[in-house]
């Protein structure tokens, strides 16, 4: 009866955000008491659709865990010999198991919306909420009538046919759910954006309230990006840490406006400006997030990361699409003359260098698209070709380095309008930094490659830019933002550290070895003492036993294997990587030739990790940054003329 359970909630939760719709449609409409009752309806529809959907997704959970044969979901994703913790983050796994998810953070969000949300005016609230029920409904009904994660299988198989191998990692558990935290975080910012508009609302009143919700999508975002770039590096065995994959690029893109969005509804809630950028960012980035539900949903692309579906369940999402982004588009056309333009300031001014900002931006996330889309539309005029990762490094590549540098010089420059002799003395210490870092790359390291030249010291100026707002101030007295503010910057620069120095210090080695054999790769002898078998919970493997001794300190071991899975019958590689303080020795164990050598793929990367250190500061500052935005709302609650420090 779980799952009857599950698919009794999802119906109903359908059926209340139509109300919730009618209620908030004919409350805006109508004045008085019936109007009043209707808008005031609003709320409590929203979190009892939100309980379902948690009761449906519990009842997922729940015919997951027990491995229940009977629903084809479990059958097609599942088996009985897979560890407890596969089969529970196997139910999003899959297709249906991750709209489903995904329609639950999207009702618990609008729940959280409901019951929380006390900024706003209550007419452009209710709006808000009916947005956030349309674009519910259409999930609804998707996985009603598309997707059904409940449906029976009769006769029920006794074990089923296993999760893809290459997905049973504990990243499985970790980086689809930060992902949909951050797409449902940007569909709350766009139902926001189309509240305000209904209501011809868009001021700083909207904006404080849609800026946490931002905050908290960028945040989640980040984290799922950098988990996710992570585990296909470990897992994958390729040693490359991002291969611009078209849907790794479905997550970047909505990353990339998301960014931008943050930034531009920053200005109209603290200076009243960008408005209508604002709104326009928000349709942007709630696009780039549908259009990724349907590159990896539709069935056209081929990839590790999607789920290939039939096609009418493509033409189901991209009809959703036409319909949410083009009726987006269309309420932005007719009521964009009624956004007032804001706070004017000047070029060279903190808002000005935001905008800069926003602009480079649009341009990557511009590129990223194109190189994404063209080979499909390619395809479908009956040309293969692939755009791979030399055309977004030679074209995304120098732009997103001068984005770096404006990144150091942004936070440096004041609000309204700036005195550029001012803005040059502030600027010196990171210019001299950078100039510093390339000669010396230039001279000591042997870096001769513009780009990362030019990256690795960009990288150590931004750092230096990064903590120079905190230059001459009381530490103790500046709001906690302005320090999530600083060391979401000061990740940047790691992570761009991290980029360069993989791009031109990584020394890979290709070997067949022999047992016994000694290789050097970087400052490390790897040495093969033998193969030998290992049994897993659902899997055999061959594992390598690697001695590895790093100049004259104490020898360790590395253990790669090759894997072989029989349900689904699969065979993968699983890396052994050894981190040290300077960088990561990866290792990867091949085939055994005719000869009796084996395969040893072996790389050297000298100071990679500072990729997902980086990432990892990023979402601390975002972090930061909320709690630091969070706290001024209970200073404002406390009093309600906070002195411009704050701001």
């Amino acid at each position: 009866m779980t799952a009857e359970l599950g698919l009794a909630a999802l119906w109903l939760a359908a059926a209340l955000a139509l109300l919730q719709i009618a209620a908030a449609t004919l409350g805006l409409r109508r004045e008085g008491a019936l109007g009043e009752q209707l808008r005031g309806a609003v709320r409590p529809v929203a979190v009892a659709q939100g309980l379902l959907t948690a009761i449906a997704f519990a009842a997922l959970l729940a015919v997951f865990s027990g491995s229940d044969m009977s629903v084809a979901l479990v059958a097609e994703n599942s088996h009985t010999a897979k560890p407890w913790l596969y089969k529970v983050a196997g139910a999003w796994g899959n297709h249906e198991g991750s709209m489903l998810l995904w329609v639950t953070i999207l009702g618990l969000a609008g729940g959280a919306v409901a019951l929380l949300e006390r900024r706003l005016h209550e007419r452009t609230l209710v709006a808000t909420l009916g947005a956030q029920a349309v674009i519910a409904l259409g999930f609804y009904a998707f996985l009603l009538f598309s997707s059904n994660p409940f449906a029976r299988l009769s006769p029920a198989p006794p074990d089923g046919l296993g999760l893809n191998p290459l997905l049973q990692d504990p990243g499985l558990a970790f980086h689809p759910p930060t992902l949909y935290i951050g797409y449902v975080g940007i569909s709350v910012a766009f139902s926001f954006a189309v509240g305000a508009l209904v209501t011809r609302d868009v001021g700083p009143a909207f904006a404080r309230a849609m800026r946490l919700w931002v905050l908290g999508a960028w945040i989640f975002l980040t984290l799922g990006i950098t988990a996710g770039s992570y585990w296909a590096y470990y897992e994958l065995g390729w040693g490359g840490w991002w291969f611009w994959d078209p849907v790794e690029n479905a997550s970047l893109m909505p990353w990339l406006a998301a960014t931008a969005l943050l930034h531009s509804v920053t200005v109209v809630a603290t200076r009243d400006g960008l408005r209508a950028w604002t709104i326009m960012l928000a349709v942007v980035a709630f696009s780039m997030s549908m259009l990724g539900t349907f590159l990896v949903r539709s069935g056209i692309l081929t990839s590790v990361h999607a789920f290939a579906v039939d096609p009418e369940r493509g033409t189901f999402i991209l009809a959703l699409l036409a319909l949410y982004i083009g009726g987006a588009l269309a309420l932005f056309g007719a009521r964009v003359g009624t956004v007032r333009a804001g706070a004017t300031f000047e070029p060279l001014s903190r808002e000005g260098g935001l905008v800069a900002n926003n602009l480079l931006l649009s341009v990557i996330l511009g590129i990223v698209l194109i190189g994404t889309l063209y080979p499909l539309l390619a395809a479908a005029m009956g040309t293969q070709l692939s755009v791979g990762p030399p055309f977004f490094n030679a074209t995304a590549g120098p732009i997103a380095l001068g984005l770096v540098a404006l990144m150091g010089v942004g936070p440096l420059l004041r609000w309204r309008r700036d005195d550029k002799d001012a803005l040059v003395s502030r600027t010196l210490p990171a210019l001299g930094t950078t100039l510093l870092g390339m000669a010396g790359f230039f001279a000591l390291g042997g870096v001769t490659r513009p780009l990362p030249l030019l990256g690795l010291g960009l990288a150590l100026g931004l750092a230096v830019a990064s903590i120079a707002p905190l230059w001459r101030r009381n530490l103790r007295r500046t709001p906690l933002f302005t320090y999530g503010m600083v060391v979401a910057h000061l990740g940047i620069a790691v992570s761009l550290f991290g980029m360069a120095a993989d791009s031109v210090f990584t020394e890979e080695k290709l070997v067949a070895a022999q047992v016994g054999q000694p290789v050097l790769v970087g400052p490390f002898s790897v040495t093969l003492q033998g193969i030998r078998p290992e049994i897993g919970d659902n899997w055999s493997a061959l594992e390598g036993v690697l001695r590895v001794q790093r100049g004259e300190g104490t020898p360790f071991l590395l253990r790669p294997q090759q894997r072989f899975f029989a349900a689904p019958p699969t065979t993968t590689n699983e890396t052994a990587i050894r981190t040290e303080a300077d960088g990561q020795l990866y290792t990867v164990l091949g085939r055994q030739g005719a000869d009796g050598r084996w395969q040893l793929r072996l790389w050297w990367k000298p100071w990679v990790t500072c990729i997902w250190l980086g990432g990892a500061l990023v979402a601390l500052g975002g972090a930061l940054s909320l709690l630091g935005r969070l706290r001024r709302e209970r200073q404002v609650r406390v009093d309600p003329h906070p002195t411009e420090r704050w701001t």
